[in-house]
């Protein structure tokens, strides 16, 4: 066999489907959790916007984020042209620099803006969450 043909067997490099793979799983994790913020306030779940909340509820939001954010992992490895859990882990480290942004942009500021353990917790679980979406994909594999 000769050098040629052994590389026409690995896929090409997408690299516009790549991106592509990692911003729309970006995309549905931050669309879905501002449509569900927006459904829990309208819907008198949580507090009028800026008002504090009990912890409770600020673990529902992080519960339903969590969730998305597998979607969103799930999302990114079915659309990656190839090796989907590279473009998870992307996904996820993006993701977790996201986090670390609104830990620091929300530190200090008031009740409104939730718990320090609320911002941190999103941070920190990013990872794993995406991780696990994409896990969910390469086990249906």
């Amino acid at each position: 066999m000769n050098a040629s043909h052994a590389t026409s067997a690995l896929p090409p490099r997408r690299v516009g489907r790549s991106i592509v793979a990692v911003v729309l799983g970006l995309l549905s994790v931050m669309l879905l959790s501002t449509v569900a913020d927006v459904i829990m306030h309208a819907s008198g779940v949580f507090p009028p916007w800026f008002q504090p909340m009990d912890a409770g509820l600020w673990l529902l939001a992080l519960a339903y984020r969590a969730a998305f954010t597998v979607f969103g992992g799930y999302l990114c490895a079915r659309l990656a042209p190839y090796r989907p859990m590279a473009h998870v882990w992307t996904l996820g480290l993006i993701g977790t620099v996201f986090g670390i942004v609104g830990v620091v942009a929300t530190w200090g500021r008031g009740a409104e803006f939730g718990p320090a353990w609320y911002s941190i917790l999103v941070a920190v679980t990013g990872l794993p969450c995406c991780l696990i979406g994409g896990w969910l994909y390469a086990r249906r594999r």
